[in-house]
């Protein structure tokens, strides 16, 4: 072996063979290898008499062999009796060899450990771990705490602790390649031991070590390593950030003539929040990098009008923007907004989306490398391979969670000419928990719009049972004899968009049947795009009364009359989207109403999730709810890749850290660069894993 082992097979016991297996648990180098850490322990430092055992608690016990012998039940099986000085307990073992079942000869010796529960011959353990004592002689017990680690087919929890031992004893004797790379004067003040202290202690603690404190992350041996992988997340955001702004960006200097204009037209002002974050766009946008913002705002709050303006400043200064968004009628909404509020300004918009064809792609596509349409309006077909700008200043992303990396990055790409990068505004109207906001879009200058419009109304929310679906149809009827408009929103558990749509024709033709007197209108993704802005036009213009709709609503729509919204199987949606859906009535000054039409019996999870709807209309505080129920993952899309690809630090757990670690990126950056590249390559590999681009 070689002095100092550098790879995976340089230690005794994995060859190529294994180290092929190990890929499974993403396990690729040395470094993958000593941070692939138990996810729980058990303590088999001690011996429980069998007379003490209790059901559902695992222990280690020992005890002569009675009896064994093959049952016939429900299912054939090997019973072997084992006593000792306190009593007597059962070990079943469903499957089993012959070699196995001689090793239970009377009068032998055992040892095993798991948990008892009870059975038909009182206490038994199934499948317990066990050795055979050999000679009657009895053996040492655990000196530690027995560590339990992500397995896969094919490599046993022995075999991965001996592996372990082999590995640690390398570790001692430092022919291990893995170095420490935070400043030894942070461990000092901070009480943390070094990366070899923690990683022998994790994989193998002594047996005084007290539990609670492994199965909470508490132990500054975790805390070292939560630090270091908190830090090398935000290292990578550093960097991507750094990486950005090393490009030029057209210097857009204010010339607020054209925002005044705009404003003129419309019959209210902007929000004291509107304006401030109006400010904090314009001051990116008048620098010669970049800009990275990201602007959050609840339902409602008026992040269009803030995009507008920041456009008027790009537009101002003779640059095209272009404004991308997830869904065709999120985009036609944008498009409706602002060809109203631009084109009597004499500032041409276009329409970019997968349904143009022909001559009318092949129209926009020339005007758009001609520079005659100055603002372009879409979704992801704006960053296709054969689409071109002019002079692209500002891109603006709207529900930016909704795009993968290379999507986001595609539109960047296309409007770097004469070495000049475009400045990014990414909008969400999903509000991001505050732990989530300092780690995955820790690249991001951050504005928050925190003040909803006057005249919006609050919406009254409750949650009723399937079972007195008769009851809500005859509140949807009252409502819009009353004059008012109703959502219907269907959702099903299948991710088929096929299902989801026949699911809303189904229910628009039991309304229709249930409502005759009134106009209902069925839109869902499956419908072509005129036909779906026609449903939409027609309901703005209230022909419709009840929109029957999927979730392709759930952004963008913008209808005040609407004052009433019924959403079905509330319980299969995230607690973000169902406050998008709501978000849709209230924008008016009648009084609104959300009714979740759930199936009962619900799961406590839902319980909860549907008590936070009916208890609060705050955006932020939703989300940090939806967060701890759900997890970053989940919350963030499976686009987001990054976070939910945390080996042991928890977002929810450690987000207190977050401040900390903050702070350490920012020192490391600045006095330790050498250590950044180290760090982002031993807990994130070489994968693009940024949240945001």
């Amino acid at each position: 072996m070689p002095a100092i082992a550098t790879q995976l097979t340089d230690i005794k016991g994995i060859g190529p063979k294994l180290a092929e297996q190990l890929q499974a648990l993403n396990i690729y180098n040395l470094a993958d290898w000593f941070f692939h850490l138990p996810f729980r322990y058990e303590d088999r430092s001690r011996l429980t008499p069998i007379g003490a055992a209790q059901p559902m608690r695992p222990a280690v016990v020992q005890g002569e062999v009675k009896g064994a012998s093959v049952v016939f039940g429900k299912r054939r099986s090997l019973l072997v009796k084992l006593q000792d000085h306190s009593g007597t307990i059962s070990l079943r073992f469903y499957h089993f060899s012959a070699a196995q079942k001689k090793q239970f000869s009377t009068g032998n010796l055992i040892r095993c450990y798991g948990e008892p529960r009870r059975g038909a011959s009182g206490l038994e353990l199934y499948h317990p771990e066990y050795q055979l004592l050999e000679d009657g002689h009895d053996q040492q017990l655990e000196a530690q705490l027995t560590p339990v680690y992500p397995a896969t087919d094919g490599i046993s929890q022995q075999r991965l602790r001996i592996l372990h031992e082999e590995s640690l004893a390398l570790l001692r004797q430092h022919k291990v390649a893995l170095n420490d790379l935070l400043p030894a004067d942070w461990l000092q003040q901070w009480q943390l031991p070094t990366l070899e202290q923690a990683l022998v202690f994790l994989h193998q603690p002594p047996a005084d070590t007290q539990l609670a404190l492994l199965e909470n992350g508490q132990h500054p041996a975790q805390k070292r390593l939560i630090l270091e992988e908190l830090l090398a997340h935000q290292l990578s955001l550093h960097r991507l950030r750094a990486q950005v702004q090393s490009h030029q960006a057209p210097t857009l200097a204010e010339k607020p003539a054209l925002q005044q204009q705009l404003l003129q037209q419309l019959p209210f002002t902007p929000t004291g929040a509107q304006s401030r974050v109006v400010e904090e766009i314009a001051a990116d946008l008048a620098r010669p990098f970049p800009m990275l913002r990201l602007v959050q705002g609840d339902v409602g709050s008026g992040k269009t009008l803030v995009a507008a303006l920041a456009a008027c400043q790009a537009l101002a200064a003779g640059y095209q923007v272009a404004l991308m968004a997830p869904t065709e009628i999120l985009a036609e909404q944008h498009l409706h907004n602002l060809s109203a509020w631009f084109e009597p300004m004499d500032i041409q918009c276009g329409w970019l989306a997968g349904k143009v064809k022909g001559k009318a792609r092949q129209n926009t596509l020339q005007q758009l490398a001609d520079g005659g349409i100055r603002l372009a309006i879409g979704t992801h077909a704006l960053f296709q391979d054969d689409v071109a700008f002019h002079n692209l200043g500002l891109v603006i992303i709207d529900e930016q969670h909704r795009f993968g990396v290379h999507q986001r990055l595609s539109l960047r790409e296309k409007g770097r000419q004469q070495g000049l990068s475009p400045h990014q505004l990414i909008m969400t109207a999903t509000p991001i928990p505050r732990t989530l906001a300092m780690s995955a879009y820790a690249d991001l200058d951050t504005s928050v719009i925190d003040e909803l419009p006057p005249g919006r109304s609050p919406i009254t929310t409750v949650a009723i049972s399937d079972q007195r679906r008769d009851e809500v149809i005859q509140r949807v009827q009252s409502a819009c004899q009353e004059g008012r408009q109703a959502y219907w929103v269907c959702t099903l558990i299948e991710e088929s968009e096929a299902l989801q749509c026949q699911a809303a024709e189904n229910t628009a033709t039991d309304l229709r049947e249930a409502l005759p007197q009134l106009r209902i209108g069925l839109v869902h993704g499956r419908m072509k795009a005129a036909e779906k802005a026609a449903i939409m036009a027609a309901f703005k213009a209230h022909e419709i009364d009840l929109l029957v709709a999927t979730t392709v609503i759930e952004v963008g729509v913008d209808v005040p009359n609407s004052s009433l919204m019924i959403i079905e199987n509330p319980e299969r949606l995230g607690l973000a989207q169902l406050h998008q859906l709501r978000g849709r009535v209230g924008r008016g000054a009648a009084k609104s109403h959300c009714v979740l039409l759930y199936k009962a019996p619900l799961s406590l999870t839902s319980k909860q999730r549907l008590q936070v709807m009916r208890d609060s209309q705050d955006g932020f505080y939703i989300a940090e709810q939806d967060l701890q129920i759900r997890g970053p993952g989940e919350l963030l899309g499976t686009r987001q890749t990054g976070l939910q690809m945390l080996r042991i630090a928890d977002l929810q757990r450690d987000g207190d850290l977050l401040p900390q670690v903050r702070t350490m990126a920012e020192q490391i950056w600045q006095n330790h660069p050498e250590a950044v590249e180290p760090l982002i390559r031993r807990w994130l590999g070489d994968a693009e894993r940024f949240a945001t681009v």
